[in-house]
This record gives C-alpha cells, structure tokens and sequence, in this order.
C-alpha cells in the first residue's frame, strides 16, 4: 500500500531513492515518482512501475544529495501522471508524498479553491500541501511549525514526507495510522514505509509513533509530537539480512517464499516447544498466564489471508484449550458495536503488524478493556508496540503480496497458543500435551516432503490453466485451508474461486458443477474423511473434474478423483500446515501459466494501510 523513501546525507539521493522504490514495488501501486533537490527543486512522476520512471528521466541530470520518491496505489484520482506523487504547492516551492487517506480533505479542498488556489489532481494528498502553503502565507509562520498545524486542522491516516526549496537541508517527516521508519547512519538519514530499502545502509532504525513530526537534517534528528512536544526517540537494531530481500535464483519471490516455510515455521517453533517434556513456552505472553485461566471468550480479529489463519486457530483453541473462540474480520469489528468484556481476549492477527483495519480494531477492543495480543511478522510494527502482549512469527520478509509463509507461520504460532492455554488451563492431560508436541516438531520435515510433489502439481496446473472458476471444498479446520486456496487462486491468478464447507455444497454450489468446473478437496485421512468422500461422489456424479489433496498411501479417494496429491500423513491438528503447500503450489503454476504478475498481481497491495 503505497511506498514512501527519503534521503538526506553525503551520497547521491537518486540512486538510494530509485533502488528503494524497486524494493517497496512488493507493496502494490500504479505510479511512481521523485523529488531531488540540486540547486533547484525538481518533481518527476509517471504512471505505471519504477522502470517507467527510470526511463522518463533516464536522459536528466539528477543530482543532489536530499531527495524522495513515492509508489502510489490509488485512492482519491484514478492512476494517471497528474495523480502519481509528488505533490506540489502552488507556487512549487514546496511538495509532498504520502501514504494514507485524508478523509476531510473535501471541505479544506473547498476553502482552499474560494480563496484563489488551484489544483492539478483529484487527490487528497495535494490538498495537505496546499494547507500548509496557505497556513504559511495567511499567519507567517515557519514551515515546520505551519506542517504541524496543518496536521492538527485534517482527519485521516497519513505518513507524509514534505521538502521546501527554501530548506533545502530539511526532510520533514509525520506518522498517524501508516507506518513509517527512519535509518541513522554517520551524517545521513534514510526515511522509508517499512525497513526493506533502509537495511542496505543502516541497522539502527526509529519507528516513528502515531502524531509525531520528525525534522531531518544531515547531522541531527529532531522528532515532536502535534501537540509541539520534544520526544526521545528509541532506536531500534534491525534484525534483517540484505539477501533475504532478494531472490536467491527463484523465478519469483512468491514460489521462494514457499519453499522457504520448512525453515520458517521452524523458526516459529525454535525456543518455543520442548516435546519430551510436554511443555509449550511463549516468552512474550507468559505475564499473562493468570489472565489465560480466566478469560471467558476469546475473539480473533485479521484481514484476508490472517482471517483464514484465526479460523484454523478458532478450530484448534476450541480442540484442546476448551475457550469459546469467534473470528471476526476486522473490517466489520467496529462497525457492529461488539460485545466485548474485560474478560475476553483479543488476538489480533497481522503479517504487516500495520493493517488499518485491524489496528482500528484493537483500539476499540481497548477501549471496552478486553486483553490484546498480537500475532505478527514485523518486529517493531504499529500492532506490537499497540498490543498489550504477543508473539512474533519469525517467518522473515514477505515480498510477494500472496501470503504463503505468513499463513503457515501464523497457523504454527495460533497451533502453539492454542498448546500454551490448554496448558495453563488444565485442559489437556501430559500425555496428550507430548503426542501433540513430538506431531508438531516434525511438521518442518513432512513440509519439506509435501513440496516434492511440485513437478506432479505443475502438470495438473497445465489442465486447468484456462479454467474461469474453481471450488475448493473442506470439512473441519480444512475448510479455512479450503478459502485460503481459493483466496491464493483468484488473487494471483485472476480466476474466479470460491472456499466452502464441502457439506454446504449441497446449499447451492453445486448448482455450478458441470463438465467445465474443476473442484479441490482437502480429503485427507482425519475425521470427516467419509463425509468428504460422499461429497467427490456428488460431484462426480455431475461431471466435474475433481482435485484431491489427500493422506500420502490413500487409495479409495485416488480411484474416484481425476487428480491426487499426496501429503504426508501427520496428527489432525497438524492438517491445514501441510494441505496448503499443494494449494499454493497449484496457484502459482497456474498464475504463471496465464503469464500473470505473480508478485504483484494487479489491484493489491501487500499491506492495507488504509480504510
């Protein structure tokens, strides 16, 4: 959702700006743009990727050592040159980036138009700039000062980047509901929406807070808040390897990170289980061991992809830990006017730990007093540092915008907590507690095994790579498995797709089977296994083309599907870790096929900053 990068230092800007603008292309957008500052202030924007900037102003001399550039993903205006960032003030000396929506930005847009200034785009982000402009002009005061009053007069979420031809030694920087990281290097600061084009120069980072305004220069940092208040910055060590962020000889980053979740939902596990002793540890919630035996409720809170790792959880907390669960999309929490206790506990689920929806969500679940804990990928991000406790999921950096090992990182971390209640709660014996553990540290070897099966996938891919809709049907904790490889399908690969209880079939889908419709079953050996069969036998019934995913040896799904594929057998808590590697692999084939964009499929954004 959007990319922000800012430089102020001793090197040339354009270089450091263009490769970080490479690096946040994972986000999502549709435009792209600069400002560098050298001698003049001088603004190049184009629609379309970074490489379509770079080769509009390929024959211009582009110096200076203070500059910004911005990926776009519309909002306000459709994607075009005149809405791609940045933004200027109406006499040019002063312009803007920015991530995020002003949401009263109409009512100042029609003040600003009655007293004479004039707009070149339809977007929101001009107007703030033109705010400030006009608060300079009407009251005199210096540019930071009227940046943050303009700040103090909009409603929305916003991380915004501001360079004055006046001051061309500063960088001015603010924060509210988008995210927003500042690099420290030896006379020169790196500004940029996540670390990810920062890691190259620097380790030590600041994580901007929601209302604070940092003023850059070369050889000082000055950070306030809104309210014009000195604050002490923390500064963070970046625990972030330069080669994790590229490809490491895969095609694209989608199919690496895959390939990767052996390691990261090992890294999940590490430190956290001790099998032979039956013991679940989780360093980062343990102050609230006494608050877990007497919760009443818990209530899962994501978005997309996470929304589908809470059902799992839902499936698995009510299993073992025997605490009513409900997951909710945070999209929707607020709106309805939640029921929430002080006895209930929030789990608040999010790759990113920025997602606008979810943060929006735990404020409210705050305010009714209700225990929040986080599950997210990003050490540093708005939801950890918001949530009163939580767990990391280790999985390292996710590029590509269709979640894979996010997915099964937060399913490995929602299986551990779901362990660690039941443990603290008396629900489960010992006995039980070591048959779990020892099932769940070999999941990392079983994924290893499951991914061999890539070259079979690929084959069945090229039958259904014209495909225009597809069903995935599961029973149990399979059906969320069931709606993340729909999601996975339809997201990268444009065809319509849709995840269902394999029982609801029968409530209306299977209207749609006919010769042309392929369907994807989770029909692995566990305790629906004979209602799944009966559900392949209705759909055969009706000439649809069946895909099974099943228990590696089965036998009697594999002589009535079209197509099998086999994953190793494990514990049925242990299922949807295993029977979305195939899912993941199908839709990737598949993507790849249609000659789609599979790391930035079209639309999307990999974090949605925004309402």
């Amino acid at each position: 959702m959007c990319g922000i990068v800012g430089y102020i230092g001793y090197r040339d800007a354009y270089p450091i700006i263009i490769k970080g603008l490479h690096r946040l292309e994972y986000r999502g957008y549709d435009s792209a743009g600069i400002a560098l500052f050298d001698k003049q202030l001088k603004v190049f924007k184009k629609a379309g990727k970074v490489v379509d900037l770079e080769n509009f102003v390929k024959d211009v001399e582009l110096g200076g050592s203070i500059g910004m550039g911005h990926t776009r993903w519309a909002t306000h205006g459709a994607p075009s040159d005149r809405n791609s960032h940045p933004h200027s003030s109406g006499d040019r000396k002063l312009t803007i980036i920015h991530n995020g929506i002003i949401e009263n930005y109409g009512i100042i847009k029609e003040t600003l138009i009655n007293k004479g200034h004039v707009f070149k785009s339809d977007t929101d982000t001009e107007v703030l700039i033109h705010l400030v402009e006009d608060i300079q002009e009407e009251t005199g005061l210096d540019l930071r000062e009227a940046v943050r009053v303009a700040l103090n007069k909009v409603i929305g979420a916003y991380a915004i980047v501001i360079m004055s031809a006046d001051e061309p030694d500063l960088l001015i920087a603010a924060r509210k509901g988008s995210p927003m990281v500042i690099g420290v290097g030896k006379g020169e600061y790196f500004i940029a929406s996540d670390a990810t084009p920062i890691v190259e120069y620097t380790k030590n980072v600041i994580y901007l807070n929601d209302n604070e305004i940092a003023f850059v220069r070369r050889e000082d940092l000055l950070i306030k808040n809104i309210d014009n208040t000195v604050q002490t910055p923390y500064i963070h060590e970046l625990d972030l390897k330069l080669e994790m962020l590229e490809k490491g000889g895969y095609d694209h980053f989608m199919l690496k990170e895959i390939y990767e979740q052996p390691r990261s939902i090992r890294d999940c596990m590490r430190g956290r289980i001790y099998p032979q002793e039956g013991k679940v540890q989780l360093g980062g919630i343990k102050e609230y061991t006494e608050k877990l035996k007497n919760i009443d409720r818990i209530i899962i809170v994501a978005c997309g992809t996470s929304w589908h790792a809470g059902l799992v959880g839902e499936y698995l907390i009510e299993e073992y830990a025997r605490v009513p669960v409900e997951v909710e999309y945070a999209s929707e929490f607020r709106y309805r006017n939640p029921i929430i206790t002080e006895k209930d506990l929030v789990i608040a689920i999010s790759q990113s730990g920025e997602t606008a929806d979810t943060m929006a969500a735990i404020e409210l679940a705050k305010e009714k007093g209700a225990t929040i804990f986080g599950i997210c990928n990003v050490v540093g991000a708005s939801i950890p540092r918001t949530t009163h406790a939580g767990v990391y999921t280790h999985a390292g950096p996710e590029i590509g915008v269709a979640s894979t090992k996010a997915f099964t990182a937060q399913v490995t971390v929602l299986t551990l907590m779901a362990f660690y209640i039941a443990q603290q709660r008396g629900a489960i014996t010992q006995s039980k507690l070591v048959e779990l553990l020892t099932g769940l540290n070999e999941i990392p070897e079983l994924v290893e095994k499951a991914l061999k099966s890539d070259d079979h996938i690929k084959k069945i891919a090229a039958k259904f790579k014209d495909s225009t809709n597809c069903l995935f049907l599961g029973r149990g904790s399979s059906f969320p498995v069931a709606l993340e490889g729909a999601l996975k399908l339809k997201e990268i690969s444009y065809i319509h797709a849709e995840g269902y209880p394999a029982a609801e079939m029968k409530h209306g889908p299977i209207a749609l089977i006919d010769a042309d419709m392929p369907v994807v079953f989770i029909a692995t050996k566990d305790s629906s296994y004979e209602k799944v069969v009966s559900n392949i036998q209705e759909v055969k019934a009706r000439s649809g083309h069946v895909i099974a995913i099943v228990t590696e040896g089965d036998t009697e799904v594999k002589g009535m599907a079209d197509y099998v594929i086999e994953i190793p057998a494990s514990g049925e808590a242990f299922v949807p870790l295993l029977a979305t590697i195939p899912l993941q692999l199908l839709a990737y084939h598949i993507a790849v096929m249609r000659d789609c964009n599979v790391d930035q499929p079209r639309n999307l954004a990999k974090s949605v900053t925004v309402e």
